[in-house]
């Protein structure tokens, strides 16, 4: 069974000195869906987000990446839903993830937030039953450095690793569209845990 996908919204901060920050792991997922479709993100000031349409597995995907900084990143993608008619349900939100590893990626269908400050925006504005694409960029080992940790360059491992996760991410995105969720997870997740 397929899964209806239209828009898949990356998390991440605008500015440029946060552009390799293992907090922009969202931004770096879309950019490589696009990079890979040949799109190109615009920015609309309607959304507050950068946008890019591209061909997916013969689906229209939109791309969103909300220029509104990861705490306020629920308005950008509500109103993307909003202004092109689609649900909820046909979003996929892509994240950094500090309780999983750097090398580890899971998707998950709805839930909470985990203290993800970007992911509880978009629930408060569009709601639970969404997607995640969660991209492990491990934990500095006190809840206090979490902040730090994520909002500067990562290291040259985390980076690596979150670069394979993404490319393997990218190549369950078809599998995700034509197959649906559980063939996606499945695929994803066994790769992930080798």
């Amino acid at each position: 069974m397929s899964t209806h996908l239209s828009i898949i919204a990356g998390l991440g901060n605008p500015e440029d000195r946060y552009a390799r920050t293992p907090h922009n792991a969202g931004f770096w997922f879309v950019d490589e869906l696009a990079r890979r479709a040949n799109g190109r993100f615009r920015y609309e000031k309607r959304f507050d987000a950068e946008v890019c349409k591209v061909d997916l597995s013969g689906s229209d995907i939109w791309l969103v990446k909300p220029q509104s900084y990861m705490n306020l990143s629920g308005g950008p993608v509500r109103a993307v839903l909003d202004y092109y008619r689609l649900s909820v349900n046909d979003l996929l939100v892509a994240h950094d993830e500090i309780d999983l590893p750097a090398g580890t990626v899971k998707l998950k269908n709805a839930g909470g937030h985990g203290g993800h400050n970007g992911i509880r925006d978009v629930i408060q504005h569009c709601g639970a039953n969404f997607v995640r694409l969660r991209l492990g960029v491990g934990h500095p080992g006190d809840k206090e450095m979490v902040t730090g940790y994520v909002l500067k360059r990562a290291s040259s491992d985390v980076e690596a690793s979150l670069n394979s996760n993404i490319d393997e991410a990218a190549d369950v995105i078809p599998l995700l569209i034509e197959n649906g969720l559980n063939a996606a997870m499945k695929k994803l997740h066994t790769k992930s845990s080798e």
